[in-house]
């Protein structure tokens, strides 16, 4: 495998384990039908993250190490113009800043390229470290750096788990380079190969043939006058065969079409068997190469028992047609709604119409070049999984969010959504785009309905350790977010919430336990015995203190009086302040 090289890449290969954990402040809660709150969550799931993206990605280890299904990123395209709202060539004061003190004197004479790769590569090894073994992560590129992003993502991810280059014809051209160009790309990687992943979209057009549909039924019109609609929207719009192949309509109004039963295989032969004719009762005419199905696959879907004539004197029975008569073969029948998607494609045609939706949300061009919402849809459900936690943490104007609204509201799934952005904007178009989607917006005939929902938003707050090798420990943080940091680093879950009037009531009681304790989980009881002001003592003092009786107990302390001997006896692990604890 091809290995990519760059001036800096030694300095930043290991950079994604030296960066700072930060807590998460929170700021407020928003819901669809209460608006903005001061308390926050736990139900809600979804996060808005205001702040340097490589520090916010380390904050969400804990929690979310292994647990993204998906991530779709959009990361400056390093086209090396200045007119990007995200600026776009990579000499944004906080990355310019990161470069000074992470690459050194190097980074003086690094190519937009070199800055680009050591912005991007400690961010990819954190994502693909956030991603589940059967996630799938999506990225937009452009020819900038498409050459040298698939060699990156090769290393990070495994050449093996390369999924497809994806081609996204925009329709739109950009004619700086005397060509129109009409194309972005989207790269698909798996998290592991040994994952089967079948990515599937629904097929152009289905929405608006059912609007048709639905609007003929209104006007009373018949079925054969339907279907002379339908065909005429099939030209119109020139559909593929995947849709014009299904232009009749039942009684019911449902769209089908004749699929060919011959034997597919031009090198050998399917099996022969009489098929009898509904009328005639007479063999039809079988293929050169014999039926497709099997004898009993053929009688399971024939029903000569409910025998419907149709207008043009050919027959349905069950899910087969036949002709007038015997000396055409007969075909099987597909409903469009049991075949209404297929593989995902290679080449996705779609209008980059992203400034079109926020001009909808905000009255104005909030944004330049945002993806449309149509995009991340086709996306994000590709992989078909409603129950998805989806992380976007290059988040612009919020239209990952936007698409999981949608969708939910669609099929009523329970996606959720992560977003990181940086900039300024995070709040007065990415939060405020997700807070209008959900309430609803527009005037009058342009008015969109609300699909509901809610997120908590943060700001990245102080480090967790301080210190030039991040040796103690940030009081300032406050010791409710570092126990929730231990108690994430030993149990990869969430510290139990216990109410106010619960603790009152443990404090009362003189069988409560310790203020140390912070939970059992697995049968292993912890503790973290640390006051800011002075050396706690793992001793037979405090464990006296213990009231919860568990197979083992891990215990934090500043100092230990306790012998091996005596742990090992009573399965206790001490754990020293702030020495062990683990670095995400």
């Amino acid at each position: 495998m091809p290995t990519l090289n760059w001036i800096g890449k030694e300095k930043v290969v290991n950079h994604h384990r030296d960066v700072p954990f930060r807590v998460l402040e929170h700021q407020y809660h928003f819901s669809a039908e209460k608006g903005v709150s001061a308390e926050s969550s736990a139900e809600a799931g979804n996060m808005i993250i205001h702040g340097d993206n490589l520090e916010a990605l380390k904050a969400l280890l804990p929690e979310y190490e292994g647990k993204i299904k998906c991530i779709y990123i959009d990361p400056p395209y390093n086209t090396g113009t200045e007119k990007w709202v995200y600026n776009d060539n990579v000499n944004h004061p906080k990355i310019k800043k990161w470069l000074g003190e992470i690459v050194g004197k190097e980074g003086e004479d690094l190519s937009r390229h070199d800055k680009w790769l050591c912005m991007m590569y400690p961010r990819l090894r954190l994502l693909q470290r956030l991603l589940k073994d059967d996630g799938v992560f999506f990225i937009s590129i452009d020819e900038n750096e498409i050459h040298t992003i698939r060699i990156l993502l090769d290393e990070i991810f495994g050449s093996n788990n390369f999924i497809e280059q994806i081609v996204w014809n925009k329709r739109v051209p950009k004619n700086d380079k005397g060509i129109g160009n009409i194309h972005e790309y989207i790269l698909l990687y798996s998290k592991q190969s040994k994952h089967d992943h079948r990515f599937t979209q629904l097929k152009e057009g289905i929405d608006e043939i059912e609007e048709l549909i639905q609007k003929s039924k209104r006007k009373n019109l018949s079925i054969a006058e339907t279907e002379t609609e339908v065909k005429k929207l099939y030209k119109k719009n020139g559909y593929d065969r995947g849709i014009t192949l299904y232009n009749n309509l039942d009684r019911n109004y449902k769209l089908w079409g004749k699929i060919n039963m011959s034997w597919p295989n031009g090198q050998t032969f399917g099996p022969r068997y009489d098929v009898l004719h509904p009328k005639s009762n007479k063999p039809c005419k079988v293929p050169d190469r014999g039926w497709r199905w099997k004898e009993d696959t053929f009688l399971a879907n024939v029903n000569y028992d409910e025998i419907e004539e149709l207008p043009d004197g050919s027959y349905k029975c069950g899910k087969i047609w036949f002709a007038k008569d015997e000396n055409t073969q007969p075909s099987s029948i597909k409903y469009l709604d049991e075949v209404n998607d297929f593989l995902l494609r290679s080449i996705i045609s779609l209008k980059s119409s992203g400034s079109i939706d926020l001009e909808g949300i905000f009255k104005k061009s909030a944004f330049d070049y945002p993806k449309p919402v149509r995009l991340l849809e086709l996306l994000l459900n590709s992989f078909q999984d409603s129950e998805s936690i989806i992380l976007d943490s290059f988040a612009g104007s919020g239209t990952t969010a936007h698409a999981v609204l949608n969708l939910n509201k669609l099929d009523g799934g329970n996606r959720k959504f992560i977003l990181v952005e940086m900039e300024d904007y995070a709040e007065d178009i990415t939060a405020e785009r997700v807070k209008r989607v959900a309430k609803g917006y527009g005037e009058g005939k342009k008015t969109i309905e609300g699909t509901g929902g809610s997120f908590d938003y943060y700001e990245l707050g102080e480090p967790l350790f301080i210190g030039e090798n991040q040796e103690h420990l940030n009081e300032e943080v406050g010791i409710d977010k570092i126990r929730q940091y231990i108690w994430y680093s030993e149990t990869k879950t969430s510290i139990p919430v216990i109410a106010k009037e619960e603790r009152l009531k443990q404090s009362q009681n003189k069988k409560a336990e310790s203020k140390h304790y912070l939970g059992e989980r697995d049968q292993t009881a912890y503790y973290f015995y640390y006051h800011p002001d002075e050396i706690t003592t793992l001793d037979h003092d405090f464990l006296a203190t213990i009231k919860t009786k568990a197979e083992k107990y891990v215990i934090y302390a500043d100092n230990c009086l306790l012998s091996k001997e005596f742990m090992a006896k009573h399965n206790i692990i001490f754990k020293k302040i702030p020495r062990d604890i683990t670095r995400f």
